[in-house]
């Protein structure tokens, strides 16, 4: 209840930012301020959002003599498909260009957004070795500061690796962590409280200053998103399923219920007990079940880590900064580090692609211009992640040929069998 709520203040937010921006423009405009300081809420998060839940995340998950062949298996598969995202993404982002000829002028935003310490250098990092140098860290709390998103993960993974070294004695350190992971995925919640209000100005200033036409380019954006979506789910999770020999149609009408949830929410949260559920009835043993899938929401993000390749490239577009191949392939390595850690909160794209674009010096317009449709992009998105996990936990128990089959024939007929009855009983009220 509590994410339909937000979901529906935040539709309500979006048009009334048109409407307004539309009506009256000069007072829209104005409005700039409430998506800035939400802005602001969400890069106050990063840092020990971030560190908190990767350090425990690797920590609890690093161990490869306790994970045994299954955890390794999940790890390469996890990797492989996660990588394949990444490209589609970047390719489907330089097809579509989304972010090219988005506002005619970036001068008066980049003003406003510069006036709130929101914006970074104007030029991306000019050499790989440059790049690479820079996501190394001289300061921890240096990089805290400057939010620098990368450097804090090459300071998290070392500091997992060294407690999973240290073992036992380490546990007091992974017990505050988690605490601490806890406390600011509550804190996340209350700041995604603010997310209407954010929209509603963000929309509102953006139609403002720009008219009705730019609803064109944010049409253009979500159409893009929707279709690199649609080539991972045709190109990778249908294939994967044909490799293990398992119906991809059957396996989505099994999940049909917990990914109409998470679309309507754009909440995993809200569908992970459902789908877990469903796999096990489905033929996936528990115990592959609740290992792959609480893992895959750690290190298998594929709709939102499409997503963040195709945003990045799209906030460098909309500024003018022209990204070569050397340049797109460090940062896919980047995001392949930077979206592991942090699922389940809200609006966490935003958060990771905040943090990626200030740690290559692009200016994070792109975030204020996304927050507006962020909603409609993650409905997409969480679906697809939650289909994804779902693909992995029947790749992995085929792997370990320990997929039922026989289990997933009677729940698939007995599916049928309920759906059938659900269309009579609805005949039969229509004829009432």
């Amino acid at each position: 209840m509590k994410h339909s709520k937000l979901t529906a203040l935040i539709f309500i937010a979006l048009v009334l930012g048109v409407i307004v921006g539309h009506f009256a423009p000069d007072f829209a405009v104005r409005m700039k301020p409430f998506a800035v300081i939400f802005l602001r809420m969400v890069k106050m998060i990063i840092a020990p959002l971030l560190f908190a839940t990767l350090v425990v995340g690797i920590a609890g998950h690093g161990d490869a003599k306790r994970l045994g062949k299954i955890g390794l298996k999940t790890i390469i598969y996890f990797e492989i498909v996660t990588t394949l995202a990444l490209i589609i993404g970047l390719t489907m982002a330089n097809v579509f260009k989304p972010g090219v000829g988005f506002v005619t002028g970036i001068s008066p935003h980049a003003v406003h957004m510069q006036e709130a310490g929101l914006m970074a250098a104007t030029q991306a990092h000019t050499s790989i070795s440059e790049m690479v140098t820079g996501i190394f860290p001289t300061s921890m709390v240096d990089a805290m500061a400057q939010g620098n998103l990368l450097q804090i993960v090459v300071f998290s993974i070392f500091f997992a690796l060294a407690i999973v070294a240290v073992g036992k004695k380490a546990q007091p350190v992974i017990d505050i962590l988690n605490s601490v992971s806890q406390i600011m995925f509550k804190f996340t919640e209350y700041v995604m409280y603010f997310a209407p209000l954010g929209i509603f100005g963000a929309i509102a200033s953006t139609v403002g200053a720009n008219g009705l036409a730019v609803l064109k380019s944010y049409f253009k954006i979500i159409g893009a998103l929707y279709a690199a979506l649609a080539v991972f789910v045709l190109l990778v999770l249908i294939i994967a399923c044909k490799i293990v020999k398992i119906s991809f149609r059957n396996l989505l009408r099994a999940l049909q219920e917990p990914a109409l949830l998470a679309f309507t929410t754009a909440s995993s949260e809200a569908a992970f007990p459902k789908a877990m559920d469903i796999m096990e009835r489905f033929g996936v043993p528990k115990n592959i079940v609740g290992f792959v899938m609480p893992t895959g929401y750690t290190f298998n993000l594929d709709g939102s880590t499409l997503y963040l390749a195709m945003a990045v490239i799209f906030s460098s577009q909309i500024v003018g900064i022209n990204l070569d191949i050397n340049q797109q392939l460090i940062i896919m390595l980047a995001l392949m580090l930077t979206s592991k850690g942090i699922a389940g909160v809200p609006r966490v794209s935003l958060i990771v692609l905040a943090g990626t674009l200030a740690s290559f010096n692009i200016p994070i317009l792109g975030v204020a211009i996304l927050l507006g449709i962020d909603q409609i992009l993650d409905m997409g998105r969480t679906t697809v992640n939650l289909i994804g996990n779902c693909v992995a936990t029947v790749v992995i128990a085929r792997w370990e040929r320990v997929f039922d089959y026989d289990k997933m024939n009677c729940f698939v007929a007995q599916s049928k069998e309920e759906s059938l009855k659900t269309d009579i009983q609805r005949k039969l009220k229509k004829e009432i």
